[in-house]
């Protein structure tokens, strides 16, 4: 998968270097570009956001730089015979990040995603982007950060977790949080009595039906506690 992510700190994202995503990068299972958006301003400041029309607190981001940068990525991923990319915009007004768009996405050739900051970015943008592209907002939840990188990151580990070859035993991603729209169950390891706590027999006892069974039981406790809006109706 190709990865582009467009933003004002680039050096933000030096923690793709490491961990799973930095082995996926070395085994050439994504490949990714990091671009400054300072690097398409027109002027020798490097000005990319200016105050809002209609007035208001905050400064927008300005078209002509995003503009630029779309272009430049959109025709490099043509030259690398790439077609159908999706763009990405973090925003508090998208749709819901889900593991179920997570593993949508983890699909694609390209991603390409453009990291907001301030009050946002000139809508212009959005709406040009979707002349050249599948474009989607997407949210992290009900609240709001500073800027589009952490949900960027956030989506990309998500992401990239799902793509074949980056994680090391496919089978771990099946019984994981949201994997069957329901919570992960408890785990636990070595010792068997910790500080006074001990490990559930039934998981020391090896019939590994009753394991499945108590652990599929975890799963239905925990989501009714914690998440009961992920259980379908009654």
């Amino acid at each position: 998968m190709r990865i582009d992510i467009v933003t004002i700190f680039p050096e933000f994202f030096s923690v793709l270097d490491v961990s799973l995503l930095g082995r996926a990068r070395q085994s050439g299972i994504i490949d990714l570009g990091v671009h400054d958006l300072r690097d398409y301003a027109y002027d020798r400041h490097r000005t990319v956001d200016d105050t809002p029309y209609g007035g208001g607190a905050g400064m927008v981001m300005r078209p002509e730089p995003w503009g630029d940068a779309i272009d430049g990525i959109l025709y490099a991923s043509e030259g690398r015979g790439i077609v159908d990319p999706v763009i990405l915009f973090p925003s508090p007004a998208g749709e819901l990040f889900t593991q179920s768009l997570a593993q949508q996405l983890s699909t694609e050739q390209q991603l390409v995603f453009g990291c907001g900051r301030y009050e946002g970015i000139d809508q212009r943008v959005v709406d040009y982007a979707a002349t050249r592209a599948r474009v989607k907002l997407v949210s992290m939840g009900d609240y709001v950060l500073n800027g589009g990188e952490v949900a960027t990151m956030a989506m990309i580990e998500a992401i990239g977790r799902l793509i074949p070859g980056v994680i090391g035993n496919p089978a771990s991603l099946v019984e994981e949080s949201h994997s069957d729209g329901l919570l992960e169950y408890p785990s636990y390891t070595k010792p068997a009595t910790w500080r006074g706590l001990a490990v559930p027999p039934v998981l020391m006892g090896g019939n590994h039906g009753a394991i499945a069974a108590w652990r599929r039981e975890q799963q239905l406790e925990r989501t009714r506690r914690v998440r009961p809006d992920l259980l379908p109706p009654e």
